[in-house]
């Protein structure tokens, strides 16, 4: 079977696991250090995906000291706790299982740290379906979606000669892949709407870990 794409980079949050439950958490232990006081976690929802230093900026008005100081305490209760209060979501391990039986490259790019994502990987069963998983470091270095993949580029393609395609759950994802020149696929079981990634620009959008597959492999697509 010849197949569409041969190197599919997957973000982390939302689109291979439900993360909710321990970033909130963890935003919420830091916004507490700061006197800020959320009742109700979903409204950190927004935090799953961008960058942390980011997030605190932009929807806490944070300064840059502010944000480091709350990306350090989120880290306090995230490394101990939070790290492990994720479900990996219905129907990801067949298809990661299918498609390497098929020799597609899987690698994993995430905002999140490189650390945390590696030992979330290895936890949950997953990590060996992976080639390669790339996130940013502690200092917040390689944040941007976009420096993900080229860094993950200029590492197993540097030529670009593959067929690589970008999944993931929100518009980070979508357009750091046209910033990094690839194709990409929304997927809408995550925390992004359907027109957040239409208007990001997705490739592709797909509503089910089956439908995924197929849209890789250029089955009925």
């Amino acid at each position: 079977m010849e197949f569409m794409k041969n190197l599919c980079l997957f973000d982390l949050d939302g689109t291979l696991i439900a993360s909710k439950v321990g970033i909130t958490k963890s935003v919420s232990y830091a916004l507490d250090s700061f006197g800020i006081h959320v009742s109700d976690l979903d409204d950190l929802t927004k935090f799953v995906g961008p960058p942390l230093r980011d997030s605190f900026q932009e929807f806490y008005n944070f300064t840059e000291a502010q944000a480091e100081k709350a990306v350090s305490k989120f880290r306090e209760y995230y490394s101990e706790t939070g790290i492990f209060e994720n479900t990996l979501y219905n129907g990801i391990i067949d298809v990661l299982d299918r498609l390497k039986k098929e020799m597609v490259m899987l690698v994993i790019a995430t905002s999140k740290t490189t650390v945390y994502a590696e030992r979330i990987a290895g936890h949950f069963g997953f990590r060996q379906y992976f080639d390669l998983i790339v996130g940013c470091e502690f200092d917040g270095t390689r944040s941007r979606k976009s420096e993900v993949i080229n860094h993950i580029l200029n590492k197993i393609d540097p030529e670009r000669k593959k067929s690589t395609v970008m999944i993931g759950d929100k518009e980070h994802d979508i357009i750091g892949g046209w910033e990094a020149g690839i194709d990409s696929i929304g997927v809408t079981w995550g925390y992004g709407s359907r027109s957040e990634l239409e208007k990001a620009g997705a490739t592709w959008i797909v509503d089910k870990p089956d439908e995924l597959y197929r849209c890789i492999m250029s089955e009925n697509m």
